[in-house]
């Protein structure tokens, strides 16, 4: 994906800070939620999330990116607070998780995830579970929503926050790497990836960072 389309000379600068959503009952409980839970972070949730204001506070985000889903608005909330403009985008929401959203990851769903796992990292990107969304979906709906937060060439550093198998897609996007291979993309509740765009793609210059919390 060019992110700058027809104009490859332009000075674009970008930073993003890019954080996976923090601890809910569901992550604890190992529940399967998808873009149709809209679940809540969780005490170690919320401390996770203060935690990250405490230590990223004195970064001049300009703009803030979240998904629908409350469990990331809650998770920058601290940030929001200070004034700081956000917008929740739809296309920045979890895959679809279909018949297995809500569902507890029994030795039967279990296998069922690890087979669709497995069929995605062969390359077959267009398959999903009953009544989901298959990865490309996903992909392709991100690449709609990359293409309007890099049109706003005012906002140089920004942070978004995401879904665990939303942000290895993105990772993706953003790097040029095969969607097939987004399991390369490690991520823990309140995760941390910083990007800087380099004029065609993003380089990582933090991964799956932790140290905060």
């Amino acid at each position: 994906m060019e992110l700058i389309e027809n104009n490859k000379e332009a000075k674009i600068r970008k930073t993003i800070h890019l954080i996976r959503h923090g601890q809910t009952d569901f992550n604890r409980q190992n529940i399967i939620q998808g873009s149709g839970i809209d679940s809540e972070l969780n005490e170690a949730g919320r401390l996770q999330s203060q935690r990250f204001f405490e230590a990223y506070r004195h970064v001049p985000f300009q703009h803030i990116y979240t998904s629908q889903l409350k469990r990331t608005i809650q998770s920058v909330e601290p940030f929001i607070k200070t004034g700081i403009p956000y917008s929740a985008m739809g296309e920045l929401n979890e895959i679809n998780w279909g018949i297995m959203e809500g569902q507890k990851g029994s030795t039967e769903n279990s296998s069922l995830y690890m087979q669709m796992i497995d069929q995605w990292s062969k390359g077959f990107l267009d398959i999903s579970v009953e009544g989901g969304e298959t990865p490309r979906q996903m992909f392709n709906r991100q690449a709609e929503g990359l293409k309007k937060i890099m049109t706003r060439t005012d906002e140089e550093t920004i942070l978004i926050c995401m879904h665990g198998r939303a942000i290895r897609s993105f990772l993706c996007l953003l790097t040029g790497t095969p969607l097939k291979d987004m399991e390369k993309w490690e991520h823990h509740n309140l995760c941390l990836y910083e990007l800087e765009f380099n004029g065609r793609h993003f380089d990582v210059t933090k991964e799956n960072d932790i140290c905060h919390l």
